[in-house]
């Protein structure tokens, strides 16, 4: 029963903005760390950003520094990516991946993924 649904993709124009959310249920969202990928047609998937369970850290890809912000809202169970300054280049299926590590268990991650959401940015 655990759930990540995407929302907020849609056609822009280059230069634009668009806010992504992913809103999680079925587990306990502040345990995980939370990704996004993108996946285009003739691209392999690329990790986009991450952010820690608390927010204290995230990572982003080289090709979005600068114009992108993931953040995350633990007391409603949903995770942002702020998408500024959009390029062509970026239009893809956005997808945000839920993770637990346990390694301090000796047992592999959880992981849930979610089913994304199209952006287009085009002229």
């Amino acid at each position: 029963q655990a759930q990540l649904v995407e929302s907020g993709g849609g056609l822009v124009q280059p230069g634009g903005s668009l806010r992504l959310s992913c809103a999680a249920s079925g587990f306990t969202f502040s345990d995980y760390a939370m990704n996004w990928y993108r996946q285009s047609p003739g691209n392999e998937r690329e990790l986009v950003a991450r952010i820690g369970i608390t927010g204290d850290s995230t990572t982003y890809a080289d090709s979005v520094k600068g114009r992108f912000i993931i953040s995350r809202d633990n007391a409603k169970n949903t995770v942002y990516l702020q998408m500024d300054n959009l390029k062509p280049e970026g239009t893809a299926v956005y997808v945000c991946k839920a993770v637990r590590d346990l390694t301090a268990t000796g047992r592999g991650p959880l992981v849930f993924w979610g089913q994304g959401t199209q952006v287009t940015v085009s002229s």
